[in-house]
C-alpha cells in the first residue's frame, strides 16, 4: 500500500507525506526526511533547516547571527531527533559537508541547516520527526525569547505556520496588528 499525501502550497511552501519520505517547508524552516539511497535498507536522510534572516525581526536583533535562538532552537531540535533514532534501536550519524540528495531550494536570506544519516530507522520515525520537530522548534524559539506566545497545539500546515510567524514578527516588530489573511 502506497500512501502518498501532498500539498504543494507555492514554490517555497509544501507538505508531503509518503510511505518513505516526509517534507515540511516554509519561507522560515524546513524539515525532511528521505530513503538514505545507497546506504542500507533502513538509512534515512533527514534535513533540516532555518532561515535566520526571516527570524531577525523577532529577536529584534538583541542576539547574533550565529547565537539567533532559532539557530539554537534547531540544534536543540536535532539533539531530540538523535535522542529519538537511539530510544527506537536506531543509529544517528552527523553527516559533514551537506549531502546532494539532501539539497533543498531555499528561499532568500541566512539559511542554517543541518543533516544526518538515521541508520536502521523505523518505518513510520520519518512522520514522527516532523510531528515533534515543527511544535518542538516554536517552543525552544519561544523559550529562548521569553514571547509567552500562544502556540498552536497542533501541527499547522506549512502555510498557517508561515502566517503564525509572521504575526508573531509584526507583534514583536511593534507594527500595527491585522488579521492574518485566510
Amino acid at each position: 500500500m502506497l500512501l502518498i499525501i501532498s500539498i504543494n502550497l507555492s514554490a517555497e511552501m509544501s507538505f508531503h507525506l509518503t510511505m518513505d519520505t516526509s517534507e515540511y517547508i516554509n519561507d522560515f524552516l524546513y524539515f525532511v526526511t528521505r530513503p538514505g539511497g545507497d546506504r542500507g535498507e533502513g538509512a534515512l536522510l533527514y534535513c533540516s533547516g532555518v532561515n535566520l534572516s526571516r527570524f531577525l525581526p523577532i529577536t529584534k536583533g538583541r542576539h547574533r547571527a550565529m547565537s539567533n535562538p532559532a539557530m539554537r532552537g534547531l540544534q536543540l531540535v536535532n539533539l531530540g531527533v538523535r535522542e529519538m533514532a537511539l530510544s527506537a534501536g536506531a543509529t544517528p550519524k552527523a553527516v559533514r559537508g551537506g549531502d546532494r540528495g539532501a539539497e533543498i531550494a531555499h528561499t532568500e536570506g541566512i539559511w542554517y541547516k543541518e543533516t544526518l544519516l538515521i541508520e536502521d530507522a523505523p518505518a513510520s520515525f520519518h512522520s514522527e520527526i516532523i510531528a515533534y520537530c515543527v511544535p518542538e522548534l516554536l517552543r525552544k524559539i519561544d523559550r529562548a525569547l521569553m514571547l509567552g506566545a500562544a502556540l498552536p497545539d497542533k501541527l499547522l500546515e506549512p502555510r498557517e505556520l508561515q502566517v503564525f510567524i509572521s504575526h508573531v514578527q509584526q507583534v514583536r516588530s511593534g507594527f500595527p496588528l491585522r488579521r492574518p489573511p485566510d
